[in-house]
């Protein structure tokens, strides 16, 4: 039997997967090529404060929005952006913090999943002794190089030097409790990367979502690293169920949202799901996909779909890591 077994998989593989090839992946270009693709100049980057409650503000500056806890017990971040822009988040940390109590350093910097634009500062945070918190996935991650298949570019991120490598990490919850309120991570399985983490504020009644929730295009699925469709859907559903009506809601990439916002997110995607599956069950390539016009209706307010329907496409067909 053990030697049928590959007989058959070498028969049977290209045969059902012939409608469905992947697309060749881009050649990978530097962090400063691909932050001139993005638009973006870390020499220009500003980091602008809004406050979500007494002890719980959001940093907007290049990358992922960083949630912000601040009080007695110290300083907590979720995501730390860039490396070059920990001097303008500490000075923005003080700001907030200039009627607390103690000093502004970073005790606690929890990162929602393990790329470059929202762990990057994990690289000067680790050296100055914060402790960096994520999912156990992530960690292994940050420990080996991972090409991320961007569709209209591709980047090469580099393993992380220890000291920047998360030194607590959770396989399906945990707590901590600091500043008057209780902060629960979550993690609910493969979803935009397989480490993702959301983090609810219980005190403030805020979750960060890092970028399983995109509140500023279509989501970016890395499904070259195991990133799913079904997983962001199932990820930001079973964050509903740990949060109320009530709940404000960070993304990782946006402006601030809502539990209303969430929801229509989770349908939104459900929908497009749906209208794609019913294609590639019956043998639609993703050129098909693409002409089908699965995402018309939100397109106007979503943005470019050209990366978004490539990745939902290969975590629907392929279930492997892009080569």
């Amino acid at each position: 039997m053990k030697k049928i077994l590959p007989v058959l998989a070498a028969i049977l593989l290209p045969t059902s997967l012939a409608a469905h090839q992947a697309p060749a992946v881009q050649e990978t270009l530097p962090l400063d090529g691909l932050m001139t693709a993005f638009g973006w100049d870390l020499s220009k980057a500003k980091i602008t404060t809004e406050k979500v409650g007494d002890n719980l503000h959001v940093l907007f500056g290049l990358g992922g929005n960083i949630a912000v806890s601040t009080g007695e017990d110290g300083v907590l971040i979720v995501d730390d952006q860039f490396p070059q822009l920990i001097p303008q988040i500490m000075s923005a940390i003080d700001d907030i913090n200039v009627d607390v109590k103690g000093d502004s350093e970073v005790d606690f910097a929890i990162n929602t999943h393990w790329h470059f634009d929202h762990a990057e500062g994990n690289l000067a945070l680790g050296p100055q002794g914060a402790w960096i918190v994520a999912h156990e996935n992530s960690r292994e991650m940050m420990k080996q190089d991972h090409i991320i298949n961007l569709v209209v570019a591709s980047y090469e991120q580099k393993a992380y030097p220890e000291e920047a490598w998360p030194n607590i990490t959770y396989d399906d919850d945990m707590s901590f409790h600091l500043n008057g309120e209780t902060v629960d991570l979550y993690h609910f399985g493969p979803a935009h990367t397989t480490g993702d983490t959301a983090i609810v504020f219980r005190g403030t009644n805020a979750v960060h979502l890092g970028d399983v929730y995109n509140n500023a295009g279509y989501p970016f699925i890395d499904a070259g690293n195991g990133g799913t469709l079904d997983g962001v859907i199932h990820f930001c559903s079973e964050t509903l169920k740990v949060i109320d009506r009530e709940t404000t809601v960070i993304p990782g990439h946006g402006p601030i949202s809502d539990y209303e916002g969430l929801q229509d997110y989770i349908e939104m995607l459900t929908t497009i799901r749906a209208d794609m599956i019913k294609l590639i069950n019956a043998g639609a390539s993703l050129e098909d996909v693409y002409n089908a016009k699965v995402t018309q209706q939100w397109d106007e307010k979503m943005g470019d779909n050209t990366g978004f329907i490539n990745r939902s496409y290969m975590s629907l067909t392929h279930k492997v890591v892009d080569k």
